[in-house]
């Protein structure tokens, strides 16, 4: 509750912007809605979604792809 995973994220998209890279993707699953919610507030965009395993076919149990595109920093 005091900010620490928004300020590490908005370190690592820095990070990645200042060494050139065009774009942060990760995965997150659907149970996590706190990490859904904190990256969707920091410019990630949900791009995708796929299944772990057959058994979390079987259960509905889905994991979600994000992308942030950095652009080129100016």
């Amino acid at each position: 509750g005091r900010g620490l995973a928004r300020a590490l994220c908005r370190e690592v998209l820095g990070f990645a912007r200042a060494r050139g890279y065009g774009a942060v993707v990760l995965s997150t699953s659907m149970v996590q809605v706190a990490a859904q919610r904190l990256y969707e507030g920091q410019g990630f965009r949900r791009v995708g979604t796929s299944y772990p395993s057959l058994l979390g076919t079987v259960l509905n149990f889905q994991i979600f792809h994000y992308r942030c595109e950095l652009g080129d920093g100016t």
